[in-house]
This record gives structure tokens, C-alpha cells and sequence, in this order.
């Protein structure tokens, strides 16, 4: 996750990975920071997360523990059913995948008409390998995530924007 003065979303989306890591799925969490000037980092750092203020995205992808990375948006939180389905995803697929529209969390109507959806709004779970191959020096995950082909999970992603939202 990237983040920039995002310390309550940043808490939000970590405490639906704990369950994750306790079931063995989640092995690593890396937050790469945009000068946050709150408190991003202690919360990173009472997580048990890895938390880069200056970085290269190639050493971070190669560094990550696990074959598969979930790259997600601070304040973004999986709902209840994700770890069993993407436990089975990565045990069969090789291709990118994203997590579905909250159902219940959408934007007005109005707001959605010609909107391009952001990249990462409903993460992206894609092989480390992959992720590496595509990598440049200087980008930054939302490049990365841009214009991935991906199956659609069943299991739902409340979107970042909410979090900000109730800010």
C-alpha cells in the first residue's frame, strides 16, 4: 500500500489483514509512505508492517515474501469470505484477479456515469513474477496496477474512498 497522512484508513485496511496472516495467507505487509506528516508510521510499525519512506519499487517487489501480492489502497477493506477464495484463487490461477464492488458501498448514480475507475479500487492480486516483469525505477503501484487484465473475485471490497469519506 502507498500512502500519504492516511493513518486512520491505513489502520482500517490492516486490521482486516490480521485474520489473514493468523490463517497463514497474509506473510508480509509493506507500506511505502509519501511523507506522511501523522502517524502512518506508528501504526505501520505496531503491525508488524515493513514502512518505506524512500524506495524502489523493483527492491520492494523482489523483497516481498510471498508468491502473491495484494496490492490495495489504504482505508480499502476486504469483507468476510475473502481469504478462503483467494486461498483457492492463487492454489489454481496464474492470472491477475480483483476483488467485487461492495454492494453496498456504491457511489450515487450521477457520480458513477463516465467515471474511470481507479486501478487499484478494488486491489489487485497478482504473482510476485509477474509484478516484478512489469515493474520500472520510479513507479509507483497505481502505474503498475494500470490497464491489468483481471478475474473478478465473488468476495467484496469496500472501496478507500468510504474511508475517506467518513474522515
Amino acid at each position: 500500500m502507498e500512502c500519504r497522512d492516511q493513518e486512520s484508513e491505513l489502520a482500517q485496511t490492516l486490521s482486516v489483514l490480521v485474520s489473514g496472516a493468523v490463517e497463514g495467507l497474509v506473510s508480509d505487509v509493506v507500506v511505502l509512505d509519501h511523507g506522511s506528516r501523522d502517524g502512518s508510521s506508528r501504526v505501520a510499525d505496531a503491525a508488524g508492517c515493513r514502512f518505506h519512506t524512500h524506495w524502489d519499487i523493483k527492491d520492494i517487489l523482489r523483497s516481498a515474501r510471498g508468491e502473491w501480492l495484494l496490492l490495495a489502497q489504504p482505508g480499502a477493506r476486504l469483507q468476510a469470505g475473502w481469504i478462503d477464495e483467494v486461498m483457492e484463487y492463487i492454489a489454481l490461477n496464474k492470472q491477475p484477479a480483483r476483488f467485487a464492488p461492495s454492494r453496498t458501498y456504491r457511489l450515487p448514480f450521477f457520480k458513477r456515469i463516465g467515471r474511470a475507475v481507479p486501478p487499484l479500487e478494488y486491489g489487485l492480486l497478482l504473482p510476485k513474477r509477474q509484478a516484478i516483469a512489469l515493474a520500472k525505477s520510479g513507479m509507483d503501484l497505481e502505474a503498475l496496477a494500470k490497464g491489468q487484465k483481471a478475474s473478478k473475485l465473488a468476495s467484496e471490497m469496500i472501496p478507500a474512498w468510504v474511508a475517506a469519506a467518513a474522515r
